[in-house]
C-alpha cells in the first residue's frame, strides 16, 4: 500500500515538471539541428552514455533502500 502511495507521488512530481518535458535553449536548439545525420546519432549516443550511468546508480540506491526497508519490517 505504501509502495503504491510512493510510486504514485513519484509519477505525479514527474508528470508535473513541465520544464524537464521541453528545454528549449535557442543556442542548443540551432546546433542540434546544423549537425546533419551523423551528427545527430553521435548526440543520441552521448546522451544514453551519460544516462545509462546515473540510471544504474539511481536504481542501485532504490534497491538498497528497498532491501533495507523490508529487512526493517521483517
Amino acid at each position: 500500500m505504501k509502495l503504491k502511495f510512493m510510486l504514485a507521488a513519484l509519477v505525479a512530481f514527474l508528470a508535473s515538471a513541465q520544464a524537464a518535458f521541453a528545454q528549449g535553449c535557442a543556442l542548443c536548439y540551432s546546433s542540434a539541428s546544423a549537425l546533419g545525420a551523423s551528427g545527430e546519432r553521435s548526440l543520441d549516443i552521448g546522451i544514453v552514455t551519460l544516462l545509462v550511468p546515473a540510471l544504474v546508480l539511481f536504481l542501485c540506491v532504490v534497491f538498497m533502500l528497498y532491501r533495507r526497508a523490508i529487512a526493517a519490517t521483517a
